[in-house]
This record gives structure tokens, sequence and C-alpha cells, in this order.
């Protein structure tokens, strides 16, 4: 049975503004999401090499996006990032999260999975996996830097990280920061 990789969505694999990114070739992909009466459109950008990152870890891993976003923004984002293909097993939303004094947030991992040996997270804020934090993969947020090849960075981690009895104890060393 394949280990769980737990990915954030915001500024982890994609980024969204209200207004659409000059510095972006592509258009954004557009979402629109009505809040308390309010309609609000973003421009929703994918961080480079997502789909081919998707591609590789769904192979090795179940997938569950973990999101501090409501679900009436977040579910049309995933759909587009999951394009039908079905590997975004699951999805977890601002409901699921704790939310800190500051107002940030914080995942429980052990939601998601009982056996905290057999499951990580991906989030550029590493607050978010303070509840767990030997689970706890950080990678640097991202908002448009094309060039930007952090995803592709982090496969060789996780292809060693499923062979792992304890990814806490892989983890746990923290060579690949």
């Amino acid at each position: 049975m394949p280990k769980t990789l737990v990915l954030d969505l915001d500024e982890t694999l994609i980024h969204s503004t209200s207004r659409p990114l000059r510095a972006h070739a592509e258009a954004g992909h557009m979402v629109e999401v009505v809040l308390g009466g309010r309609c609000t459109l973003y421009h929703v950008y994918k961080r480079p090499f997502v789909d081919y990152f998707l591609r590789k870890v769904s192979s090795w891993y179940t997938l569950v996006i973990f999101t501090a976003s409501m679900q009436e923004y977040a579910d049309p984002v995933i759909d587009w990032l999951d394009a039908g293909r079905g590997i975004l097993s699951r999805r977890m939303f601002r409901e699921s999260c704790t939310q800190l004094p500051n107002g940030s947030y914080t995942k429980d991992l052990s939601l998601i999975e009982q056996d905290l040996s057999r499951v990580c997270l991906i989030d550029n804020s590493p607050v978010s996996y303070n509840v767990n934090p030997a689970n706890g993969i950080p990678i640097e947020g991202w908002i448009s830097d094309p060039s930007d090849e952090a995803l592709l960075h982090l496969l060789p981690v996780l292809d060693s990280l499923r062979f792992a009895t304890d990814v806490r104890r892989i983890l746990g060393i923290r060579l690949f920061n």
C-alpha cells in the first residue's frame, strides 16, 4: 500500500491573484468564487513542472491536497490541477485546519493518516506542519518565478521516502534543506 503525500495548494503548487500577472506568458486559469454573496474572479497559475511532478509522485504515493483555503475556492483549482486524472484522491480545506491566535493555520496529519510513519506534507509554511514537524517537507513559496525548479528538486527525496519504514526518520536528518 503506498504512503500518503499531502500537498499544500497556494504558493506550493499554484499561485492565485485577483489581478493577472504580467510575468506569465500563458494566461492563468480563471476561477470564480462566490462567498457571502460576493463574486471574486481569481487568476490561477501553475508552479513550473507541477504537472510533471503530480504525474510522477502519483505513481509513488496516495496524493491528498490539504489547504487552508476555503473549499469554494480550492475545489475548482484542484479540479483543474487533477484534470480528470483522478490522481488527487482526497481534499481537505480550511475547516479541517486549526487556526492559531495569530491567524495562521496548522494541519494535523493524523486527520488523514493515523500511522504518521507513512505520511509527509509538502508546504511552503512551516507553521502548517508544526503539529507534526517530523512529517513536514519545506518548500520555498512560489509566486511567479518561471525558472523555479523546487518541485523537481524534491523528486529524489520523495522517491527514497516511499521505501522508508518511517518517513520521519529520514526527514529528521534534514540534509535536503
